[in-house]
């Protein structure tokens, strides 16, 4: 007789655990089948150690530059690059083991193993593979194996991982992926990076701070494509200036593997080729959704351009078949993931009131030096869906506390519907962005108009006033420049 439950999900990153918890909060008996190891890419490869290795490059940075706030430090700062790896590889496995425990207090049942969907309401567990780079961390005292279990829900929750160029695979010694990017054993003296968008430039911020020679190729026109085309050239005069060099509308054509280094053939361009050589390669053209070996086509789940179609609340055209987080298509988003998650389980439960996911009050997030954040429309976007705009701009350089904090390079930058006075969009590069976005976040969720943000008061001093003076400024009532 097979183990029946309300909800199985199908993965344990942050779509996946979040499912699971919310399920069994609502008196939903639960369980949750992860192959590799609980947290999910984010938690073990992603979002929390990569900033472990931006926050220790950002201490470095503080170090070299100390005497600019008037500090004077006797000998050379030098990183050590084992005990900052050891570092980020221990906080990793504090999530990992945060996840476990949160399995146990909620009363969520894990299945340790590969799950494949063979009906409606009913999957096979068989014994996951081991790999290499992925530790599989503390196994949880509530853990089942191999199987069949039934649930009248079942939620994929599978994420996705690194895509692969033909021609160009990693080959987890001169090509690398995200995974042995996090992990080298020494630090390169010099690197090529493929991609500029989050992953990329966070990478080549890292390396970039540690003293590697970075370059930055990227096929699109700016650099992080995604942002604002204004934030996106800020940004790359800062990474000019720390010495990163970036190529845009370039492409890498052809790698040729050296026994301790890559030469890798990039059409520029104006047609030419120019043959850049390097320690090693970062491969950051994108992630991929795992859909493959999950039995989705044998029950007939659709996809479409590799992801799983669903409505807003992750149903897909099959009954009693979800689908969240990256597996579910962009934004890519470990916070897309978890509310989506919650989302889909609300409405699993009957819930009133359940709101579908609105993309567009989505935050995005990019942890480089400096930092980039932004949600809503860009200016570009805005006017191609016929809004008569406002732009409002405020950099740090008029902002005291940046000044005070010797972070005077940044910009605010915000849009409107000059008709409503609709926020729709806000787009910020600078010093700690990434945490003054949410700010911009809930005005969007509250559908707050630019009369009430001119009218809150905001503490001073502080970083967030450049995001009221933006405001402003889209106004013509700018106060401080």
């Amino acid at each position: 007789m097979a183990d029946t439950y309300d909800v199985i999900v199908i993965g344990a990153g942050p779509g996946g655990y979040i499912a699971a918890i919310r399920a069994a909060q609502l008196g939903l008996k639960t369980a949750v089948v992860e192959r590799e190891h609980l947290a999910g890419i984010c938690s073990n490869w992603g979002c929390i150690p990569t900033k472990a290795l931006l926050r220790s490059a950002e201490i470095f940075h503080y170090a070299e530059h100390a005497k600019s706030y008037g500090l004077k430090l006797d000998g050379k700062i030098t990183p050590d690059l084992k005990a900052i790896v050891d570092r980020s590889r221990g906080i990793a496995q504090r999530m990992n083991n945060g996840v476990g425990f949160l399995m146990k207090k909620n009363k969520v049942d894990v299945i340790w193993g590969e799950a494949k969907i063979t009906k409606p309401g009913e999957i096979v567990v068989s014994k996951t593979a081991k790999k290499p780079m992925e530790p599989m961390g503390p196994v949880p005292k509530n853990t089942l194996g191999e199987g069949t279990y039934r649930a009248k829900h079942i939620i994929v929750a599978t994420g996705a991982r690194p895509r692969a160029l033909p021609g160009i695979e990693p080959d987890g010694k001169l090509i690398w992926t995200y995974f042995e990017a996090m992990v080298p054993p020494e630090m390169p003296k010099s690197l090529l990076v493929m991609g500029s968008g989050a992953i990329g430039i966070e990478f080549a911020s890292f390396y970039r701070t540690m003293g590697v020679e970075v370059t930055v190729v990227e096929l699109l026109p700016q650099v992080m494509p995604v942002e604002d085309a204004e934030i996106s050239v800020f940004a790359k005069k800062q990474f000019d200036r720390q010495g990163m060099k970036i190529l845009l509308e370039a492409k890498v054509t052809k790698v040729e593997k050296g026994a301790n280094s890559v030469t890798a053939h990039v059409q520029l361009k104006d047609g030419k080729i120019e043959k850049i050589t390097a320690d090693r390669l970062i491969s950051a053209v994108g992630v991929q959704a795992n859909v493959e070996n999950l039995g989705l086509e044998t029950v007939g789940v659709k996809t479409e351009r590799g992801v799983v179609v669903i409505d807003g609340y992750g149903r897909t055209n099959v009954p009693g078949i979800y689908a969240i987080g990256d597996v579910a298509g962009p934004p890519m988003l470990a916070h897309k993931a978890e509310h989506e998650a919650v989302v889909c389980v609300e409405k699993i439960a009957g819930l009133p009131n359940v709101h579908p996911m609105d993309k567009l009050k989505i935050p995005g997030c990019t942890y480089c030096n400096p930092q980039v954040a932004s949600v809503g429309l860009t200016e570009a976007k805005a006017k191609e869906q016929g809004f008569d705009v406002r732009v409002g701009r405020f950099q740090f350089v008029a902002n005291g506390k940046a000044v005070a904090l010797g972070e005077d390079q940044g910009l605010v930058k915000t849009i409107f519907d000059k008709k409503t006075g609709q926020l729709l969009g806000a787009h910020m590069v600078g010093a700690e962005v990434t945490e003054l976005i949410q700010g911009f976040v809930v005005a969007m969720n509250l559908e707050t108009t630019e009369e009430e943000l001119m009218h809150t008061i905001f503490p001073h001093p502080t970083l967030s006033e450049t995001m009221k003076e933006s405001v402003l400024d889209a106004y013509g009532r700018v106060l401080n420049a």
